[in-house]
């Protein structure tokens, strides 16, 4: 659709005024869809040239709720994250190439603070075992390999030699892959291996995903101090596992708790906590 939508205008204002705009190797304009943790989500159409800076604090307002930037997605389900430091990168097919990502299909989902790159990591790999044809090895076993090892690493299973094999399995599958599913399947996990190398380790060796995504590391529990006792928690909780007194503490029993995190929606004191 972007590509029939230049034709008019080309042909109607010529190839040399498409080719003045842009830079020197990737011209003309570029289709976004803008979306995640930011403030003003859509599609937009901007300069090949403009920055990932002007795109996400300029046009689309800056991170939701005040939170910190963590990093960009682009490209879709098979691009690669870009990190605060390369913010000032001016968007170009092959500058974005560099930076361990790409253009593709025009996607680009701003993650905050709150965001696990493990987690995300898994749920983009999920989508690439799902899309992969199996027609040859690398991706069809890669991917599964690669899905298969993160799940373990946000169970708190994982080893520390869980990311060498990711890093193995993902250039093996980058090289040797028939198309370009397998070709750029690895390009989020390898990204966030790069450049939050910390999180993985945080899951393997403290059991701990600090921004509370991967279930079977979290624990719900609830601060007696903060707590009023109103019930509230108590009410929005599906299976029930929260007991207590009116205007009292109450108490979460972890060993039901399916943490599904409604209780730390409902409460409006801070009581919950989530580590």
């Amino acid at each position: 659709m972007e590509t029939l939508a230049n034709i008019p205008v080309i042909l109607t204002k010529g190839a040399e005024w498409f080719a003045s705009i842009g830079t020197e190797k990737s011209k003309g304009t570029k289709v976004f869809a803008l979306t995640g943790k930011i403030n003003n989500s859509g599609l937009i159409e901007v300069p090949m040239g403009t920055t990932l800076r002007e795109i996400i604090f300029d046009i689309g307002g800056g991170i939701r709720g005040g939170k910190k930037f963590k990093g960009v997605q682009t490209g879709g389900p098979s691009g690669g994250i870009i990190v605060e430091k390369d913010l000032d990168t001016p968007i170009s097919y092959e500058t974005l190439v560099a930076l361990g990502s790409m253009m593709g299909s025009g996607g680009m989902i701003v993650m905050d603070e709150d965001d696990c790159v493990v987690d995300v990591s898994k749920f983009y790999m999920e989508f690439c075992v799902d899309e992969s044809c199996g027609k040859c090895a690398p991706c069809r076993i890669g991917t599964n390999q690669m899905q298969a090892i993160l799940s373990k690493i946000s169970k708190g299973k994982g080893e520390e030699a869980d990311l060498d094999r990711l890093e193995r399995i993902g250039k093996a599958m980058t090289k040797a892959s028939l198309c370009m599913l397998g070709g750029s399947a690895a390009n989020p996990t390898m990204g966030t291996l790069r450049h939050f190398r910390d999180e993985y380790m945080e899951h393997i060796r403290d059991h701990k995903c600090r921004a509370g995504k991967c279930k079977d590391l979290v624990v719900y529990s609830i601060d007696p101090e903060k707590c009023i006792g109103c019930g509230l928690c108590a009410r929005k909780c599906p299976v029930p596992c929260i007991t207590g007194e009116k205007k009292q503490p109450h108490v979460i029993d972890v060993l039901r708790c399916i943490k599904c995190g409604e209780c730390f929606k409902a409460c409006k004191f801070g009581a919950v906590l989530v580590r």
